[in-house]
């Protein structure tokens, strides 16, 4: 009876093994009876070739798979859970019919129990998992699918803090290659969650930049590696960061680079300097050059924001975007050039003020932070490096925007040392690109203003744009040299554009030249530049026409000294230092041998006479007459007989004053409030005589309005006119100018008839062939 029972049993169970879905059955045969003998490849095989002769049944078989994989994981049977897996893997790979998306979200379930479980090899089991599945392009779009998930359980895998460092840096590569396939499964599929969203973000980004930082210390096994599992945390965290901001398309730059900001604000990393500057190059470099402007702008908008933090964050914060602009300059400007200034400029007054208030308020409470002075001195110089380092990457016509931008600055305190950094390195070989008269006019105008920095720091500006042959070091120390050769100059033939330079501008530049020079508050190192400058301009741009002119000018300076006797006598006898030892230069440049002996001549006399005169001994002024000056009439006929036009050279060189120049005469640029105009008596043309300053008051106001108004009144008429000939008739044209011209031809035609009696008489006494007769006349 027994026997009978059992028989009974094995024949049910027979039958309904037999009566199982075939798929079951299928799936059933690909575990084998111990799991440490794998797949059962043969019979995988037949798995799927049956997934793929019937495709709809795919997604129960993933379903069945699932059902097993969730049975063996509760009863802690991994090695069937990884035969699972292998096989699921498996099908993903062979299989892109359009039913594929049920199989997959079967396929997803399991790889979420995986994740979800506390054995590391499990959570590393599904990552891998997932891995290849984000490297398949599924045929089918999916409409419902999440990955919100997968995004925070990778993310939470990245910060893994596990005992076993060896087990906590395998979860954590696991969590930054499963970003990574997230990030490749979602970012080109528009009907997914978009992975840019501050979501997604602020979990990727931080998760990544963690690993950036850890250093890795774990010592690796001598054993036979592949690459990958050679790769260190920070190499694939920098890998997959890269690969994540070259994915990144314009309006997802700010969701990208936003949790880097707050990342290196939360762990204090802007003080540091070192990580932030490498975050942000990688940043740049990854990113299409087109968006990079988007990322400066960000790090603006960014600094504004810590304007009140302490000057090391700043400090940071600038170095980074010193490194960043200058990258993104090499790459595409964008429309950031200004903005970049603009916001370096406002950090330097700000610290500035922080230093001379010591507090961050505008008024200092009890509660506000502590000014370290210190610090503030290393940020001023931070921004003043980044502003140099920046504009050196700009083309000529840039730079000079952007010191014309930063001259409309001045005078707020710091901005000097930040413009005489653009400068630095300046190189350009078309002078009128560089000195537009955009540029040059105010540049010019503030070489009379009484703030002597801002004097010297805009004569060093024109030097440094000048000098195209890097010449300027040449002529320091200044002093007489008997032979200029072993200045070893660089001097090259005027272009064309430089001869329409000086033709344009020559005359402002030696007239500001030369009032400069009458500047009481100068010293030696202005006079020391102004040499410089003249004799740049010498090496640098003088043609035949330049070199008289500036004889003239070196003249000019010499009467100067000798007659303004209100001058200091340190400024007389500097500018006589400074015609003696320009026109020893010029001399020995135009190679006229008298010119040299007689410049040589009077420069010996001045040694034994008044060695005072002469730059390497300025010190008092006496009674200066005879051989110890240069005479203009001299040297106006030995370059004479040289071929030189002297016409100009025997007419003394007078600067004009302008309304510019009057005005320019202030302490500095924003000094509105005691802004006074200067008025010129014009009653004398031969003497310009300066009346005392008026103040501004209603009626000098009023008066300034009147004139205004006249002037505009007479443009308007002058409009009509023109208005009037464009579009009037011609009888009406000829009718009004005939009765304005009629009266004046009828009196020449009465000086005509009167003086024609006297000639008569004297025209016949002159025989026709003796006549002279105009060149027009004769041919």
């Amino acid at each position: 009876l027994q026997h009978t029972g059992l028989l009974y049993l094995m024949c049910v169970c027979g039958c309904c093994g037999a009566l199982r879905p075939r798929y079951k059955r299928l799936v059933d045969n690909i575990f084998p009876e111990d799991p440490e003998d794998g797949l059962v490849k043969a019979n995988m095989e037949k798995l799927t070739f049956y997934a793929l002769s019937a495709p709809e049944k795919l997604d129960r078989i993933g379903a069945y798979l699932s059902e097993r994989l969730s049975r063996d994981v509760a009863r802690h049977r991994y090695g069937y859970v990884c035969i699972a897996m292998e096989a699921l893997d498996q099908l993903l790979m062979a299989c892109h019919c359009q039913t594929i998306n049920l199989f997959v979200e079967s396929f997803l379930t399991m790889v979420r129990k995986l994740l979800e479980a506390d054995k590391p090899n499990l959570q590393i089991l599904g990552t891998n998992s997932f891995v290849k599945f984000a490297n398949i392009e599924e045929d089918t779009p999916s409409y419902h699918r999440s990955y919100d998930f997968f995004v925070s359980r990778f993310s939470e895998m990245c910060h893994s803090s596990y005992e076993d460092p060896d087990i906590r840096t395998k979860i954590r590569m696991a969590g930054i290659r499963g970003l990574q396939g997230v990030v490749r499964k979602t970012v080109n599929d528009e009907l997914q969650a978009n992975i840019w969203d501050p979501q997604h973000m602020d979990k990727i980004v931080p998760s990544l930049l963690f690993n950036l930082q850890q250093e890795e210390g774990v010592e690796r096994s001598p054993s036979p590696e592949t690459e990958k599992e050679r790769e260190s945390p920070v190499e694939l965290t920098e890998r997959c960061f890269r690969e994540l901001l070259g994915r990144a398309a314009y309006g997802n730059i700010k969701n990208a680079v936003k949790p880097v900001l707050m990342h290196l604000d939360n762990h204090s990393l802007w003080e540091s300097k070192t990580f932030a500057v490498r975050c942000f190059k990688i940043v740049m470099y990854s990113i299409q050059s087109q968006h990079s402007h988007l990322v400066i702008q960000q790090l603006l908008g960014h600094l504004d924001a810590n304007s009140k933090n302490s000057a090391r964050v700043r400090a940071g914060i600038v170095e980074v975007i010193s490194e960043a602009a200058v990258i993104e300059a090499s790459g595409s400007i964008g429309p950031t050039v200004l903005e970049v200034f603009n916001t370096l400029l406002k950090q330097l007054r700000l610290s500035v003020d922080y230093e001379l208030t010591g507090s961050y308020d505008s008024f200092a409470n009890m509660g506000s932070k502590v000014i370290k002075v210190h610090e503030e001195r290393q940020l001023q110089e931070a921004v003043i490096k980044t502003v140099g380092s920046f504009a050196y990457t700009l083309p000529p016509y840039q730079r000079s925007e952007v010191m014309l931008f930063i001259i409309g600055k001045i005078p707020v305190p710091g901005m000097y040392p930040a413009l005489g950094s653009v400068t630095a390195g300046f190189q350009s070989t078309n002078i009128l690109t560089a000195l537009p008269t955009s540029f040059l006019d105010p540049l010019l105008s503030f070489t009379l203003m009484e703030d002597a920095e801002i004097r010297l720091l805009v004569l060093d500006i024109l030097i440094g744009i000048i000098d195209r042959h890097d010449n300027r070091h040449k002529f320091s120390p200044v002093r007489i040299i008997s032979d200029i050769s072993v200045l070893k100059l660089k001097v090259d033939k005027c272009s064309r554009q430089d001869n329409l330079f000086m033709k344009k501008h020559s005359q402002r530049l030696y007239r500001h030249i030369y009032l400069a020079c009458k500047e009481e508050s100068s010293v030696q190192r202005h006079f020391e530049s102004l040499y410089t400058l003249l004799a740049l301009i010498c090496v640098e741009l003088a043609n035949e026409e330049v070199v008289v002119d500036l004889i003239r000018l070196a003249l000019a300076l010499q009467d100067l000294a000798l007659t303004e006797e209100a001058l200091p006598v340190y400024t007389r006898c500097a500018i006589h230092a400074l015609s003696a030892v320009y026109l020893n230069l010029i001399c020995q440049l135009t190679t006229v041998p008298t010119f040299c002996q007689h410049v040589h001549e009077v420069i010996e006399s001045r040694k034994k006479l008044v060695p005072f005169l002469l730059p390497e001994d300025v010190l008092k002024l006496e009674k200066v007459e005879g051989e110890v000056l240069f005479v203009q009439t001299k040297i106006a006929e030995i370059l004479g007989g040289s071929g030189y036009n002297t016409e100009r050279l025997a007419t003394a060189y007078i600067p004009q004053i302008t309304d510019e120049d009057r005005l320019s005469k202030r302490k500095s640029i924003g000094d509105t409030v005691s802004l006074q105009l200067e008025m010129e008596s014009r009653n004398s043309p031969e003497k310009e005589q300066r009346s005392t300053a008026e103040q501004i008051t209603f009626e000098t106001l009023k008066q300034a309005v009147d004139s205004v108004n006249v002037e505009e009144l007479e443009r308007e008429r002058r409009r009509q006119v023109v208005e009037r000939f464009q579009t009037a008739p011609f009888e009406e044209i000829a009718a009004h100018c005939g009765a304005r011209v009629s009266p004046c031809l009828a009196s020449i035609h009465t000086l005509i008839l009167s003086s024609k009696s006297t000639n008569t008489a004297l025209l016949r006494s002159i025989p026709v062939y003796e006549m002279k007769f105009p060149d027009l006349c004769v041919y």
